[in-house]
């Protein structure tokens, strides 16, 4: 091994006349040189490269596994869109067409005076389209006994189309009347033209 001293001594003009030992520390002091600044003018490029290249690797195969559970459950998400497009359409037929309101304004009108109610206010409000159906409100204002209201509000409920009662007002009226004031809302869907001015307008 050398010493210090024969260090100091070398000749550096002469290295063929170095000992084998100094020959050998000369390489590689001169190899860990070349390499550390091929890896920080050069590599590092490429080290960052091969970083990137790696989370791109991880991203690709989470995607991968999430394609691969969506590919297993293919048939489930098929038959759960079935259903439910045969839900909506059962839904849809519960809603009258625009030429049947006027129809499911007389069987309301008729639910109540079947019961012996005694119609103070039917006022029919204005529209509102909401999406692809638009809502009809209507104010209205019997009065008669518990149980025919009572009886009412159930005729109301199995109508073969859609009608809910909202903001329930009940009040007594004398003699054992009760007084109901109510927002009964229909739905109806809108027919092929309406539906396109709808879609027209909420596209400007």
């Amino acid at each position: 091994m050398i010493n210090l001293d024969e260090l100091k001594n070398l000749n550096p003009n002469n290295p063929g006349s170095w000992p084998w030992s100094a020959k050998i520390m000369a390489f590689v002091a001169m190899f860990i040189t070349v390499v550390a600044c091929g890896a920080w003018f050069d590599w590092q490029d490429q080290w960052e490269n091969l970083q990137r290249i790696k989370d791109e690797e991880v991203s690709l195969k989470e995607t991968f596994l999430t394609k691969k559970k969506e590919a297993i459950n293919l048939d489930l998400i098929k038959k759960q869109l079935t259903e439910t497009q045969e839900s909506f359409g059962a839904l849809l037929k519960q809603l009258p067409s625009k030429s049947e309101m006027d129809a499911l304004l007389t069987d309301i009108n008729q639910a109540g005076l079947g019961r012996g109610l005694q119609f103070d206010l039917f006022r029919p409000g204005s529209e509102k389209v909401s999406g692809a159906f638009a809502e009809l409100p209507i104010t209205i204002k019997v009065t008669g006994s518990y149980d025919d209201i009572g009886k009412f509000s159930s005729d109301i409920a199995m109508l073969p189309r859609i009608v809910t009662l909202n903001d329930i007002s009940i009040s007594p009226t004398g003699a054992n009347g009760l007084s109901m004031d109510a927002i009964a809302k229909t739905f109806r869907y809108l027919d092929q033209e309406e539906a396109a001015s709808q879609k027209k307008g909420s596209k400007k």
